[in-house]
Parts: C-alpha cells; sequence; structure tokens
C-alpha cells in the first residue's frame, strides 16, 4: 500500500467545516468530507475573519469608477480595505501550502465566476470576475492546485488537483530532506507521470537533476520545484495518456497474446472516446507489470498519483 505524504490545502470553512455562509448554511462536499483523512485543512472564513456576523447580509463586488469594491447593500459600508488587509496578513503567514478549495461564486473566496456588480444598489450583474480573497491566492501562489468545490465534482478537474496537491507534498518532503539522492528517487518514481503531463518539462527537469552545471544542491532543488511547476500547470491531454499507456505495456508487450493486445487496445479507444475511465487502463496495465514482474514500472507514481478511496468517485 502507497504511503502518500499529507498536503496541506486551505478550504473555505463553509465548505463542511463550519455554518459560516452568509445565510448561515454549511455547504456539503463529498470529496472534502473524504480528503479529511489524508489533507492537513487550514479552514478559513475571511467574511467572518474580518467580523461580519453569521447569519449577515451579503456583500456583493460591486465596480466604483473602474475598480472593484466589497460592498454590503443593506447597510452601504465599504468593506474592501478591512478584507485586503486580512486577506494580505493571512496569506504571507502561510507556508508549505499545496493547494486551495474555495467557495464558488463567493464575493471573497470565489476565482472564477463572481458577479460582478453595476452599483450597490438592486441591479443586475454586469459580468463576472474574482473574489477578493480568490484573486489575492492566484497572485500569491500561482504554482498551488486552486479550485472550488463545484468545480471538483468534474472527473477530470478533480483528478488533476488530487494528482496536483500529493505531487507537491511528495515533492515537499523531498526538498527537506536536502538530498540530491532522494530528488533522483522522486524524478525516477514520477517519469511517467511526468510524461504525460508535459514531456517538454519532464527532459529539462531530467537535466536539472543530472547537474551538469554543477550547481549547488539548493540550487537544484529551487530550479526543480520550478519546473515541477511549470509542469503540472494543465491537466494532461488524452492523447498523452495514450502514448504514456502504450509506452508502459511496450515493457511487457511481447509477452502479451493477441487477444490481450487487441483488448489493450480496445480499451485505449474507450478511454478516447470517453466511454472508459483511465483508471480502468491502469487497472490492466498494473495487473500485467505485477504478472511479469516490472518493479521499477510498480513504483511509478502514475500507477497511483493519489490515494485509491479517491479513484473515480
Amino acid at each position: 500500500m502507497t504511503k502518500f505524504c499529507k498536503p496541506t490545502v486551505v478550504v473555505s470553512k463553509c465548505i463542511t467545516f463550519s455554518p459560516v455562509r452568509w445565510d448561515g448554511q454549511i455547504i456539503s462536499s463529498e470529496i472534502v468530507e473524504k480528503l479529511k483523512s489524508y489533507v492537513n485543512f487550514i479552514p478559513v472564513c475571511p467574511e467572518a475573519a474580518i467580523g461580519l456576523g453569521v447569519p449577515r447580509d451579503p456583500v456583493r463586488v460591486v465596480l466604483v469608477n473602474g475598480k472593484t469594491r466589497l460592498l454590503q447593500p443593506s447597510t452601504g459600508i465599504d468593506f474592501t480595505d478591512k478584507m485586503k488587509a486580512f486577506v494580505n496578513s493571512f496569506l504571507d503567514s502561510l507556508k508549505d501550502i499545496d493547494g486551495f478549495i474555495l467557495k464558488s461564486g463567493s464575493p471573497s473566496s470565489g476565482f472564477k465566476n463572481v458577479k460582478i456588480y453595476p452599483k450597490i444598489d438592486r441591479s443586475a450583474p454586469i459580468g463576472k470576475g474574482l473574489g477578493f480573497f480568490g484573486k489575492a491566492v492566484l497572485q500569491k501562489f500561482p504554482h498551488s492546485a486552486i479550485e472550488d468545490e463545484r468545480r471538483l465534482l468534474n472527473l477530470k478537474i478533480k483528478q488533476h488537483f488530487l494528482t496536483k496537491i500529493f505531487t507537491l507534498a511528495s515533492f515537499r518532503e523531498t526538498k527537506r530532506s536536502g538530498t540530491i539522492n532522494k530528488l533522483v528517487r522522486f524524478h525516477t518514481e514520477n517519469k511517467y507521470l511526468l510524461t504525460a503531463y508535459n514531456q517538454k518539462e519532464l527532459g529539462i527537469l531530467g537535466k536539472i537533476v543530472a547537474n551538469q552545471e554543477q550547481r549547488s544542491c539548493d540550487q537544484i532543488f529551487n530550479a526543480y520545484e520550478t519546473h515541477l511547476n511549470y509542469a503540472f500547470a494543465n491537466t494532461p491531454k488524452v492523447g498523452s495518456n495514450i502514448n504514456v499507456m502504450l509506452k508502459i505495456m511496450g515493457y511487457f508487450s511481447h509477452q502479451l497474446s493477441r487477444d490481450e493486445k487487441s483488448f489493450f487496445i480496445n480499451s485505449l479507444d474507450k478511454y478516447r472516446n470517453a466511454r472508459l475511465p483511465l483508471s480502468a487502463i491502469i487497472s490492466i496495465l498494473k495487473a500485467w507489470i505485477i504478472r511479469f514482474e516490472q518493479k521499477y514500472l510498480l513504483e511509478q507514481t502514475l500507477l497511483e498519483p493519489y490515494p485509491e478511496e479517491f479513484v473515480d468517485v
């Protein structure tokens, strides 16, 4: 059984932790509930943190003279400066953060699809943008895994988020060790995962580990971290995943029967056409890897990038 490093994730407190939403409700989230056993969560509610009660009259993002302000229609109070002060103080206090799960659409925490209004009075929104906390998170932690609870209902987005937070946590532990041997091991174990994500960055990471430039240990780790972040900037494409699966099959294709090969190729076609999840393809490969005693492949994180409890839930 794979032992995973615990990621550290900031989460909106109203998502399963406490009924601090403006209407006094608590937001349910299956994935957040399950992650509680595997993640070090840091719950936060920016609006409660600046003194707004629960329940409370809602606030909204309003465009005033070309700039967004955080206003409360019922009272006319402008909370912009107070919110910015808290956001900067809170985010500056964080260390070793792997990800964020923010409240979707929140005028404070939302990082996408936050309604922007033209005036404080009753009016229809004129567009969508960022909440004040969400915007600052994107600016200060651009390479972290950042999502909201609604987007995590999408299987592909969820898989990418989970892969990223557990990989970043693992690298953090590797960096803390300060030993190049452990970095080499990390790089080796993540080879096929990185191949699926970004082959260009994989090549750069390999050169960093090889250290032909004779850089110091700190320089190597810092350079590696930079390009690891680049590698995980986007979700891997279906075609990239398929190419990696075929490369892995190449290790023992000569030992497979014609029917087994045909079954696997058909399975890849089903995955390509969204009729079969990636986890099913990986399960087939893992069975063959065990059967043919391919220890090197068995240690690849691609086969289990995050705890199996989260596979296709």
